[in-house]
């Protein structure tokens, strides 16, 4: 089944909390003059038009991205973050960076990315974003597979985002299966997986599968816009990050009562920052 198009939910609340993670790590990663492998397994098209029919449709970014844009009071780690988006927009919010744009605008030239998306109308729109780019190999193969084929890295360094859309149930459990195959062959390696919640209970799936594992390290980052519920639609998204940068759990602790009054000013929102498993 490929019938998900993240250009009906490019910037919303749950890209933001995601993006924000991410150039944390990447940040993080670059501390260090040694480059790095950024694998991404479900990278969609890379740039998205906040004036397309689809983002139209939902206007989920107004409730996203839109509602930091214009603020002047953002913490650094967030500053990081929207100067990133910035670079493709001249003033107006008009685009939205995925992931891998995100992701390659910081690389360095000793760091390289592997961007992999299966959906065929989605692919060639990836593969012309990065065309130009040396360190960027673009390819239209299954992302969960890229955990065996691509690891571990020639520069025993790097970042793999786990982002599926969770159409299938199946998803939930592939997520582990990934990081345990991804873990055996890098240990050393980071690891950021995207999570919806939608029910709970399938939440808790990926969690008991990560503890059962025997990983140490995972920790969990959530932000909620509303309660759990078993009605229809998503309350809260989240991050699970194996082997993280040792400043991420103070950095998200910091940032997200900010992001959770700006972007939920409705007053209904939540967030929580814990170890799965710690050290």
């Amino acid at each position: 089944m490929l019938s998900y198009r993240h250009s009906f939910h490019a910037g919303n609340y749950a890209d933001v909390l995601k993006h924000i993670v991410l150039t944390l790590i990447l940040s993080a990663l670059k501390q260090k003059e040694k480059g790095f492998f950024y694998l991404d397994t479900h990278s969609g098209v890379g740039r998205y038009s906040l004036l397309s029919a689809e983002a139209e449709k939902t206007g989920e970014y107004i409730e996203g991205i839109a509602r930091l844009w214009d603020r002047t009071d953002q913490p650094e780690e967030v500053s990081l973050y929207l100067d990133e988006i910035k670079k493709i927009n001249k003033g107006k919010l008009r685009f939205y960076a995925g992931s891998p744009l995100l992701a390659v605008q910081q690389l360095r030239p000793q760091d390289r990315a592997l961007l992999t998306e299966l959906h065929p109308n989605d692919f060639p729109l990836l593969r012309n974003e990065f065309a130009k780019q040396p360190n960027v190999v673009t390819k239209r193969e299954n992302g969960f597979q890229q955990l065996k084929s691509a690891l571990p890295p020639k520069e025993r360094r790097g970042l793999v985002l786990i982002d599926p859309p969770y159409e299938l149930k199946e998803d939930y459990e592939l997520v582990v299966k990934a990081i345990e195959e991804g873990y055996k062959r890098f240990a050393t390696g980071v690891y950021a997986i995207w999570y919806p919640v939608v029910l709970r209970q399938h939440t808790k799936r990926i969690v008991k599968g990560l503890e059962a594992t025997g990983i140490r390290k995972i920790l969990q980052i959530e932000l909620a816009v509303r309660p759990d519920t078993d009605q229809r639609g998503m309350t809260a998204s989240g991050m699970i990050v194996v082997n993280p940068p040792w400043q991420l759990e103070s950095q998200m602790k910091k940032i997200l009562p900010y992001l959770t009054d700006v972007l939920v000013p409705e007053g209904t929102g939540s967030w929580n920052v814990s170890w799965i498993v710690p050290e």
